[in-house]
């Protein structure tokens, strides 16, 4: 893979990942339309797993301060586990907030179990451009709901659950993660604002623990050490410019303007249709 490749690419992951509009059915549309595709799936494979864990690092330097937070307490919590308080224990806004992140990572399991078919999906362009019509469809209802007021101190176990079941879904290529669980959020009653962060937070085990089972995959269809550069390039500008993205879905979100999103995706889904008889693979 050439260092422009890789810059590209990394460029589009870093936008698409956390913008509403999937970054995995951007990259199918360019690896696929464009030639960027090898014969070797296996360095393909690899390269994406690194892109992804790119911008893992953007969001965790994007949320810092609460998933400082969160850990400090959870250790203060756990701690204070053996020493009697008057009044019982109560349990902190980060410790609480890890756990809705648990429930909401539990359904990731089930999309597990068809990895591989959904995996296939991923070189079917027809696929993709329906994928994104839906996710248009998804974006425009949610920018309809108002969301509620649940946060981390008083979000129920279900709507956590709900948020994941979705997540779960948009493991669909071309879905768009963050638009899904975004909507979902809102329609299980999370605060606006609050269901950006939570869809953020949750996407750091899901995307963790999905390319883990990927990178065992991508190393055992081969590596092309040559490339190794080029990835390491891809993966700073996926990572810079995914860091960036995060930061404009939060002013987005509070200025309602993702309906453009919508706008955009439908848009590309049915031009995508429309090529894919002159340039799918």
């Amino acid at each position: 893979m050439s260092v422009l490749s890789a810059i590209f690419l990394g460029l589009v992951q870093g936008i698409a990942e956390f913008l509403p509009i999937s970054s995995s059915g951007h990259l199918s549309i360019f690896q696929n339309f464009f030639g960027m595709q090898t014969a070797e799936s296996g360095e393909l494979l690899f390269f994406d797993v690194l892109l992804h864990l790119a911008t893992l690092v953007s969001v965790c330097l994007a949320y810092r301060k609460d998933i400082k937070g969160i850990i400090y307490d959870c250790t203060y919590f756990a701690k204070s586990l053996g020493h009697p308080q008057p009044g019982g224990k109560k349990l902190l806004v980060g410790a609480r907030e890890l756990i809705m992140m648990f429930f909401a990572t539990l359904p990731l399991f089930i999309a597990v179990i068809f990895n591989d078919s959904l995996d296939k999906l991923y070189y079917n362009t027809y696929f993709i451009g329906l994928a994104l019509i839906l996710t248009s469809a998804l974006l425009y209802v949610g920018e309809q709901i108002q969301g509620g007021k649940y946060t981390a101190r008083n979000m129920p176990v279900r709507s956590a659950l709900i948020v994941g079941l979705c997540q779960a879904v948009a493991t669909i290529p071309g879905l768009s993660r963050s638009g899904t669980t975004i909507a979902a959020g809102k329609a299980a009653g999370l605060d606006s604002s609050y269901a950006v962060k939570f869809s953020f937070l949750i996407s750091i085990p899901a995307i963790l623990g999905a390319n883990i089972l990927s990178l065992f995959k991508a190393i055992a269809n081969g590596v092309d050490a040559k490339s190794l550069p080029a990835y390491f390039v891809g993966m700073i500008v996926a990572a810079v410019v995914g860091f960036f993205a995060v930061n404009l879905v939060r002013r987005l979100n509070a200025k309602g303007k993702f309906i453009y999103f919508a706008y955009y995706c439908a848009g590309v889904g049915v031009l995508t249709l429309l090529l894919s008889p002159i340039l799918g693979r």
